[in-house]
């Protein structure tokens, strides 16, 4: 009894070194696969970049002069775009001018995502801000306030 439980001990740690062993060549195959990808195919920046990381990609760039402040809102829309885009602030003028430059093949999709920032800036601009409902009603509510305690005065006056 005792020598076949030995025995199936050294079978399961022989079928067990062998599994293991066969993991390790088959994660490393993986793993020399993923670098000969890597290499074929080198990573290009997606999103916003750099003008100079931009120009290396050659594929032509065209610029759009923005005045806005709100720059930074626009990310998003170039994100959900897939265009890859570069800012570029010029500081000589008051006030001062951003530049966007994008590559030349994204001109229908910069279009197409410059439409939809300028429909949600305008949407933001005729709704009330918070700030402004909120002054208004602290204005309002002590305003009320500084009326009941004039009222109180005069009732107990009498």
């Amino acid at each position: 009894m005792q020598e076949e439980v030995n025995n199936k001990t050294v079978a399961l740690g022989v079928s067990t070194t062998k599994m293991t062993a066969r993991m390790l060549l088959k994660v490393v195959r993986m793993y020399l696969q993923h670098l000969k990808n890597k290499q074929a195919h080198p990573n290009i920046p997606q999103g916003k970049q750099s003008v100079k990381q931009l120009a290396k990609q050659n594929q032509g760039m065209t610029n759009i002069e923005i005045t806005d402040k709100n720059i930074k809102s626009f990310e998003k829309y170039a994100r959900k775009y897939g265009i890859d885009f570069a800012l570029k602030k010029d500081s000589t003028v008051k006030p001062p001018k951003y530049m966007v430059f994008f590559k030349a093949r994204d001109q229908d999709a910069i279009t197409a995502a410059f439409k939809e920032f300028s429909v949600s800036m305008m949407k933001k601009a005729e709704k009330p801000s918070v700030l402004e409902n909120l002054k208004k009603m602290k204005q309002a509510i002590k305003d009320n306030v500084i009326e009941k305690v004039k009222n109180k005065h005069k009732e107990q006056s009498l």
